[in-house]
């Protein structure tokens, strides 16, 4: 399995294969060759064997890790966020294929109170970067900008409550 992973802002190439004996897979991480021991100890917790040293890795919410969508995971006390592409998905052949042209939306996820804003209108953001932060069910969320460009219309201030699919700001 091939996948386009953003971690902590920087787009990785993962390629997973399974090795012979059950639990084990051959990982190749930007090039880089890894042999992993995986066990699934309970839904949303891993224990992990890279390289010879043992890792607990436990995913931060319990969404589902669908294309676009982002979670955590949490490893050796570390929180690392991160957002699958799967470049099978309608949604990820859209966006590489010259979607970036016009104004882009934020919209919120889920509903939650704005904590922050990143990024003031007029600002020039790259793809990726963070513009508003939204706290919900006790976790902060930062929502990025789908493109390169400049904010042209930021819709909330820190202290707003906002539903699900409520439009947070616009990038052209």
């Amino acid at each position: 399995m091939k996948l386009e992973v953003e971690i902590q802002g920087r787009m990785r190439a993962i390629e997973v294969e399974s090795a012979e004996s059950p639990g084990n897979y051959r990982v190749t991480l930007d090039g880089e060759a890894l042999e992993v021991e995986a066990r699934l100890l309970r839904p949303g917790v891993l224990s992990l064997v890279v390289a010879g040293r043992s890792y607990r890795a436990v995913r931060e919410d319990d969404a589902p890790a669908g294309n676009g969508s982002e979670v955590a995971v949490l490893v050796a006390g570390g929180r690392f966020p991160y957002r699958v592409e799967d470049s099978r998905s309608l949604k990820a052949r859209r966006a590489h294929s010259g979607g970036h042209d016009g104004p882009k939306v934020i919209k919120a996820s889920m509903p939650g109170r704005v904590v922050r804003v990143l990024a003031e209108r007029g600002a020039e953001v790259e793809a990726h970067q963070g513009v508003v932060v939204i706290e919900a069910m006790k976790m902060q969320n930062e929502l990025k900008s789908p493109k390169a460009g400049m904010v042209v219309e930021i819709r909330v201030a820190p202290g707003d409550t906002v539903s699900a699919g409520d439009v947070l700001a616009v990038i052209d």
